[in-house]
């Protein structure tokens, strides 16, 4: 199908709001107090009127994969040959409610008051973790949704690594199971290389630490210290931190166990909160 989206690098204008991003950065325009899982930048009211008339092809299968891989590499998002391999074999199609633009660059709303991230969000973490996602690693995925990423980081280290998915919804981790058992990283859940779990991810997952590479996927107030204990020395977690103004920090764990961090670019996420306050709406 043809889908109308604005290519602002890269993101869709959204009904409840404006919202721009350049590759680094996103502004958003207006007022919502719904949380998208986004990057935030300024961007002029002019180049949101020109891009907004740009169109590319979002079709099914590996048409649309491909469209959107191919959007994302020439705005800059992807530069990484091994992200973009990843990103357009597992297709993002099945990770998404039914009726959803799956190929479009927007977050999508995935029921219990949590979205999957728009694809530039992905690219962005992949890129930044993918040296700790070499064959043989271990990876934690912290509010893993309805499982992309997850699989996406599964594909990355291989038969030979172990990933781990945690999610307090459990009718999310028994969607992102299924989503995967159609995919091509369901070999690897079989073979338990790859394995979701029902848990509060603010307290990660002690079963397979340390880990080489932590994601987070909502903003904390502060870095939750069972994370950073399950950081690898020598490893790299990416979190989102801040409650209205979040900022997306890259944090290093040094071989002697000191951390450094950086932020690498401003964002709006969900919170990263008790099960009983998402469902309640935060």
């Amino acid at each position: 199908m043809r889908a109308q989206v604005l290519i602002c690098p890269t993101i869709t204008l959204r009904a409840y709001g404006h919202l721009c991003h350049t590759p680094r950065r996103l502004y958003r325009y207006g007022s919502s107090s719904q949380f998208l899982n986004l990057n935030l930048s300024r961007f002029s009211r002019r180049l949101l009127t020109s891009f907004f008339h740009m169109e590319f092809q979002s079709g099914a299968g590996s048409s649309g994969k491909k469209s959107m891989v191919e959007n994302l590499k020439r705005y800059g998002v992807i530069s990484s040959k091994r992200v973009a391999q990843v990103m357009e074999h597992l297709d993002r199609g099945l990770f998404v409610p039914a009726g959803s633009s799956a190929y479009v660059d927007t977050p999508v709303p995935i029921g219990y008051n949590a979205t999957i991230s728009a694809p530039h969000m992905h690219a962005t973490c992949l890129q930044l973790l993918e040296d700790k996602l070499q064959p043989g690693m271990r990876a934690l995925d912290v509010g893993s949704g309805t499982g992309y990423l997850t699989g996406c980081f599964a594909l990355m280290v291989g038969a030979e690594g172990r990933v781990v998915g945690v999610d307090h919804i459990p009718e999310l981790v028994d969607m992102s199971i299924k989503n995967i058992e159609k995919s091509v990283a369901a070999s690897l859940l079989t073979k338990g290389s790859l394995s979701l779990h029902v848990g509060d991810g603010r307290k990660g997952w002690q079963e397979f630490a340390p880990y080489d590479a932590i994601h987070v996927g909502a903003a904390a107030s502060e870095i939750p210290q069972p994370l950073l204990d399950q950081l690898k020395p020598g490893g790299r977690m990416v979190i989102p931190l801040g409650t209205y103004f979040q900022e997306l920090k890259v944090i290093d764990k040094s071989e002697d166990g000191s951390i450094k961090a950086h932020t690498e670019t401003s964002v709006r996420y969900v919170p990263l909160t008790s099960r009983e306050e998402q469902l309640g709406g935060f």
